[in-house]
């Protein structure tokens, strides 16, 4: 029987691995930057948190988690966004006690949602997420905007616009939303069935319908910063300011909701133009959502954060290939003396921290140089029958394709001062 892996999952092969390894790295070198400790929560939780924390009338809840039930019938779900557990984890380890009021954290893994495969949107995917707990500051809000658009910068997508727009507070939002509900309220049978069951439970997520979306009434729709109170609306003044100060370029967009029910406040989405993405593309977004630790037991505590589908920045990333992924040596053995004298070489260079591999399938020169430019191999070393009993060995630059004999016990002070001698021409 043949086995294939299951509709919206990828492998994620050898050779592709290499930029994974690459954007996970940036994304930690950013997060280094800005002071934000990693934080690794449970694949699956209970059911519950999600219908709690994300929402029972979102996409997300209705349509799109992987649910079942354990041995001990307890429902449980894998995880569809990484927010509900970090807020979980925050409250349950009484991270709200820790002496720094603001705790920043970032996580990285899979989620989980069902929903119709596409590129660079599948139902198992990655996402990068930073969320930031403790304080309410038009500040932290700002902080987070530019650490989302520092990684969206670093790794090299073009285009990219900050669109931002503010949800209030909850007197805002009590306000906002009669104001939608009076609005829709005369065309509701015109709306799809999910639309008419939001109306009554959160007119909001009306304004995320893909169905009705073309629909002359959403674009006729009040708009949130319409409603907002004194207080919101300060907090959404100072947010702007900041990013005036600090030459942020972006849009306020008054259509921007986003799609869990968490949010209030500053929301925000990092829209790009980008040609390998389409016009328009959602890299990432995030907001704040003040209430969301509260609703699962903890202490009223302010929180704000973003995240990114790894896959949609995999696809904006550069596809040259970069000869410094390569490996530093491949030694090409010609025989059984010589294979052993090889394992001896690359443990030695390995352990002096040089990326090393060799041929272990006993193939003719000409087959070992071919994998040597397959792992993009800086230096060959070559070993045969002669080479073992003169104690010597030959190394050859791929790149200048010169090539010196070394005696074994000058093998790594030549490979070192090769390095050496090529940084000092770059």
């Amino acid at each position: 029987m043949k086995y294939n892996r299951p509709r919206g999952t990828v492998d994620i092969t050898p050779e592709n691995s290499e930029k994974w390894i690459e954007m996970e790295q940036l994304l930690r070198t950013v997060a280094a930057n800005y002071n934000v400790k990693e934080m690794r929560t449970p694949i699956f939780e209970h059911t519950e948190l999600f219908s709690r924390a994300v929402g029972d009338t979102t996409d997300v809840v209705t349509k799109e988690m992987y649910t079942f039930k354990d041995k001990g019938d307890r429902s449980l779900t894998l995880r569809p966004e990484g927010t509900a557990g970090i807020a979980r984890a925050y409250v349950e380890n009484k991270m709200y006690a820790l002496p720094e009021k603001l705790q920043k954290v970032y996580y990285m893994g899979p989620m989980f949602r069902y929903e119709r495969p596409q590129n660079g949107r599948q139902r198992q995917f990655h996402q990068f997420g930073v969320e930031m707990l403790g304080v309410e500051s038009p500040y932290v809000d700002v902080e987070c905007m530019l650490m989302a658009v520092t990684i969206v910068e670093a790794l090299g997508i073009k285009n990219i616009k900050l669109h931002i727009n503010s949800l209030g507070d909850d007197e805002s939002r009590t306000a906002y939303r009669e104001a939608l509900k009076n609005h829709f309220r005369p065309v509701l049978n015109d709306l799809c069935e999910d639309c008419q069951a939001r109306f009554e439970k959160n007119p909001l997520r009306i304004l995320d319908c893909k169905v009705d979306a073309k629909n002359p009434v959403m674009a006729s729709a009040p708009r949130t910063i319409d409603y907002l109170s004194e207080k919101a609306k300060a907090h959404f003044d100072k947010v702007c300011n900041l990013l005036d100060d600090l030459e942020i370029e972006y849009v306020v967009d008054t259509n921007l909701v986003r799609g869990l029910d968490y949010y209030s406040h500053t929301v925000f989405e990092i829209i790009s133009d980008d040609p390998k993405l389409g016009a328009g593309s959602t890299v990432g977004g995030g907001g704040r959502y003040n209430g969301l630790v509260e609703e699962l037991g903890g202490p009223a505590t302010p929180g704000v954060g973003f995240a990114f589908g790894m896959e949609r920045l995999m696809l904006a990333l550069d596809d040259e290939e970069d000869e410094e992924n390569g490996i530093d040596v491949y030694v090409m053995p010609l025989g059984d003396e010589a294979r052993d004298l090889a394992m001896q070489i690359i443990t030695m260079l390995r352990a002096n921290g040089f990326t090393c591999d060799m041929d272990y399938a006993g193939r003719g020169l000409k087959g070992q140089f071919k994998s040597s430019d397959r792992f993009g191999a800086h230096l060959s070393i070559i070993i045969g029958e002669d080479e073992v009993k003169g104690e010597y060995v030959n190394i050859r630059c791929n790149h200048s394709k010169e090539q010196s004999e070394v005696k074994l016990e000058d093998i790594l002070s030549y490979i070192e001062n090769h390095y050496e001698g090529d940084h000092e021409h770059e």
